[in-house]
């Protein structure tokens, strides 16, 4: 089924789906849709992606279904979450970047009005929608007394524009944080519905809760007669480095080895199997020249990968748990699950950023400072320290590939994804596709197998065309027409892919554009635009007729 063809006024949702929504469960044969998205993932942080890591339920997940090799993000956080969400890129539905600018259509800093959500169409074709997680997808203003409402200390009753809340967005119910970044023992902006959760209880883990939290509800969709779409959005393993103590104690001596060995041992891992079929020596060199055994900071860095792990293996449990009540359901045969990254590993060093700034908190909720380790002497992982695991480590995160989020290179926008649907995925079973997807590429499929209508209007607003096209010939066939191109912008970081893998890498505003062959350089390599001119010429023009079409140009600062 095309999804693009599926266009219809609003006013005839409400009418011609009412059919659907009555049937019994019994008689309603259209899977369940869990989309599990990890924030600031490493592409090879997975056990079935390389990984030391201990995952195995995801890695299940991949041994009975199929893993993409190729498989896009927008770059960053918010943008990777509107494009999933809409159906669109980034830009279109109004999230080009984290700063809001209401003269530039493309960077409006909230959901357009002109988008609409998976689960405003799914919940008109009778799906019951829940959102689990993180939100990140409305402006959140910062205020005079920011350092004290990051600590809990004042209060306030809305973190956004309720409009823009994941219930006023097609959403039935929605347990998570509408901000970004959070304390993982205490954290800011957790909301049920609209209403500010304003204690959590002793013990409290934010990835535990949203796992237990969807455990809860995948038990009480069992006893309804509709299916339902869940948005699981996890918080892990995005800074600051905060972890349980057991689950940082099975890899207190894993990375103590190092960067270099870690990295080879990846790639070892995913010749062995098999993620990119048929190609060889697909390592990129490391992106430093520093040796661990010359690391003044080993100690403390291991533990920072530890910490790293430990959030990583507290998420695969969780998936578990609700892998574990789909089957006691006997709901998994019938439900489709994805999951994916929001972007490649940060490089980012967070232990140096100013406390109590913007989503930087500088103490808890009883007063105590946090620590931003700048020079390394307090070690990560409880709630009183704020850090990250920083460039190198992202780099070995990112294996094979070079860079990391925010950067228009493969480290930063190709996700491991994972779809499972023992029903309907019949194809490269336990085996990778190399075939092109794309976050956007989630509408689509969920409109397809929803058998629901995209709209033309909906309340009111003219709604752009969906980009997004559906996954399901791939689950069904082993491929699909797909994408002709995708294009990519964030920051001024500029990419272009074209569907036979010729892409096109501009890392800034004043930097020449590269070209790169994906089809014989995976981990881009070499740089081809000197021998091919005409090529780089050639999709330039296309990357800017594309552009401007999807609301990219102009581009902050320009005229």
């Amino acid at each position: 089924m095309n999804s693009k063809l599926l266009l219809f006024p609003a006013a005839l949702i409400a009418t011609g789906t009412s059919a659907m929504s009555r049937k019994d469960r019994t008689t309603d044969k259209r899977p369940n849709i869990l989309v599990i998205l990890a924030d600031d993932l490493g592409y090879s942080d997975l056990g079935c992606y390389g990984s030391e890591i201990h995952t195995p339920n995801l890695d299940k997940l991949a041994q009975h279904g199929v893993r993409f090799n190729h498989f896009y993000n927008a770059g960053r956080s918010c943008p990777t979450r509107a494009s999933l969400l809409t159906g669109l890129y980034q830009h279109q539905a109004g999230i080009g970047r984290m700063t809001f600018d209401e003269h530039l259509p493309g960077y409006r800093g909230t959901l357009s009005r002109d988008a609409v959500t998976i689960a405003e169409v799914l919940k008109e074709s009778g799906y019951i929608t829940s959102m689990i997680g993180k939100w990140h997808v409305a402006e959140t203003p910062l205020r005079e007394d920011q350092r004290e409402w990051l600590a809990h200390h004042v209060s306030h009753e809305t973190y956004s524009d309720l409009c823009n809340y994941p219930v006023n967005r097609g959403f039935d119910s929605h347990y998570g944080t509408i901000y970004g970044v959070v304390d993982y023992f205490d954290p800011f902006s957790l909301v049920e519905g609209e209403v500010p959760v304003k204690e959590v209880p002793k013990g409290y883990y934010i990835t535990q809760a949203l796992s237990d939290r969807a455990v809860k509800e995948v038990n009480e969709y069992a006893q309804r007669s509709k299916p339902f779409f869940m948005y699981l959005a996890y918080t892990a393993p995005h800074w600051p480095l905060q972890a349980l103590p057991e689950d940082i104690e099975k890899y207190k001596d894993t990375y103590q080895i190092g960067w270099e060995v870690i990295r080879e041992a990846r790639y070892k891992r995913q010749q062995q199997l098999g993620i990119f079929p048929g190609m060889r020596n697909y390592l990129s060199d490391r992106q430093f020249q520093d040796k661990w055994e010359e690391n003044p900071d080993a100690e403390w860095d291991a533990r920072a990968m530890a910490v790293h792990a430990a959030m990583i293996d507290r998420m695969d449990q969780g998936i578990g748990q609700v892998i574990a009540a789909l089957e006691r359901n006997g709901q998994l045969d019938n439900t489709l699950i994805l999951f994916l990254s929001d972007n490649g590993c940060s490089n980012e060093d967070c232990q140096n950023y100013s406390p109590g700034e913007n989503d930087r908190p500088d103490m808890t909720r009883s007063g105590e400072k946090i620590v931003y380790p700048r020079q390394k002497k307090v070690l990560p992982g409880p709630q009183t320290t704020y850090a990250s695991i920083g460039a190198r480590w992202a780099n070995v995160a990112n294996t094979p590939f070079r860079f990391w989020k925010a950067k228009a290179y493969e480290g930063g926008i190709c996700t491991p994804m994972i779809a499972h649907w023992p029903r309907g995925i019949k194809k490269n079973l336990g085996k990778t596709t190399s075939e092109i997807g794309h976050v956007m590429d989630i509408m689509a499929t969920c409109v397809d197998l929803a058998e629901a209508r995209y709209p033309q209007t909906y309340k009111g607003h003219t709604i752009i065309p969906l980009e997004g096209e559906s996954l399901v010939p791939i689950f069904k066939t082993g491929n699909r027409q797909g994408h002709n191109y995708l294009g990519f912008e964030h920051f001024n970081e500029r990419a272009f892919l074209s569907k036979d893998g010729w892409k096109l890498v501009r890392p800034g505003e004043r930097a020449p554009w590269e070209l790169y062959n994906l089809a014989e350089d995976r981990s881009e390599c070499h740089n081809l635009a000197e021998q091919y001119p005409e090529k780089v010429l050639e999709m330039v023009k296309v990357y800017e007729n594309w552009a401007k079409r999807c609301m990219v140009e102009p581009y902050p600062g320009q005229k």
